[in-house]
């Protein structure tokens, strides 16, 4: 199995990752089963796919809940990530990144994941109203006391600014560069996949020039890049892609072309469409790790497998002619 380092530390973990967030939270409450999850994260690591994320906001805690149960068996075989910095209301989303709630989220963190140590934690949304160099002073004294290995920043990448013309991750690395000078940034999570490529342009060579690791997060786009979603189909109303403008009916039947190109691609190979899209990610970089989210032991084996599938000059050729995902934004 190959391994891939995550930040400054060496921290090294498998080639995919688990992003376990649709276990708890934002894909419908139909999906979340809780035996059901635990054989997925069971299988992942039993595949080697060893980074576990999740956030105390998933649930929320009942993700952390879950993954606990995991850990206080098989911590040993675990890269643990969590975040803080956000509190789910019933209707809205907050940010808090106050010094002592960031101490306080940390403690309940640990006790919920059933550990001692977290390895990456990651602050989830940086507070309009306190600077980010406080936020992230109280983070690095968390490193110091020995609760956390390393930190993480999750990338703002608001789409809104698709509209004005300012580049999508400018905020994120204007907020990354203050960080920095408090205390080295380990890892950085954002969206990147096949259909969401604009990490490339500056946010990814930021994080290669500066040693830090890059979690691609929605690597199969929120699961539209598996082919298993069917134009129309529906979701349920506490499912996000219910409200995403690339989740409509219409934009949805628009899009089916990029997951043509990708079975394409996989007929090739003996390979699925979602291990060509995760496969692709992991070519963008030797510290590129992507995160699917998963709810079932069937699809943590399948995304295990993308580290074993190498893509040919043609595959990379082919896949960047694939016309650009619409949205009901365009």
């Amino acid at each position: 199995m190959e391994r891939r380092s995550v930040g400054s530390t060496a921290l090294r973990v498998g080639a995919v990752g688990l992003g376990c967030m649709p276990m708890s939270w934002a894909y419908g409450t139909s999906r979340q089963d809780g035996p059901a999850s635990l054989r997925a994260v069971h299988t992942a690591l039993d595949h080697g796919s060893s980074l576990l994320d999740t956030a105390d906001m998933y649930g929320p805690f009942t993700n952390e809940l879950l993954l606990g149960r995991v850990l206080k068996e098989r911590r040993g075989e675990a890269f643990v990530s969590t975040k803080c910095g956000l509190l789910a209301g019933e209707q809205h989303i907050v940010a808090n990144g106050r010094p002592g709630y960031v101490k306080r989220a940390c403690d309940a963190s640990l006790r919920r994941l059933q550990t001692d140590t977290i390895d990456l934690y990651q602050l989830h949304r940086v507070d309009p109203e306190v600077p980010i160099e406080e936020t992230w002073g109280a983070m690095a004294e968390l490193v110091a006391a020995g609760k956390v290995r390393t930190l993480g920043l999750c990338a703002v990448g608001a789409r809104g600014n698709r509209r004005s013309g300012a580049g999508l991750h400018d905020e994120t690395l204007a907020q990354l560069r203050r960080a920095q000078q408090v205390f080295p940034v380990g890892a950085v999570q954002a969206e990147l996949s096949v259909w969401a490529a604009e990490a490339l342009d500056e946010l990814l060579p930021w994080c290669a020039g500066h040693g830090v690791g890059f979690l691609a997060a929605m690597p199969l786009g929120n699961g539209f890049l598996t082919g298993t979603l069917t134009p129309g189909q529906g979701f349920e109303p506490d499912d996000l892609r219910a409200r995403h403008p690339r989740f409509t009916a219409e934009m949805m039947a628009a899009n089916q072309p990029i997951v043509a190109g990708l079975r394409r691609v996989a007929a090739r190979h003996e390979a699925t469409a979602a291990q060509v899209a995760l496969a692709w990610v992991l070519a963008q970089g030797p510290t590129v790790l992507p995160v699917p989210g998963a709810t079932s032991a069937r699809w943590t084996a399948e995304n295990a497998g993308a580290a074993q599938l190498t893509l040919t000059d043609t595959d990379f050729a082919e896949i960047a002619d694939l016309p650009p995902a619409r949205g009901s934004w365009d």
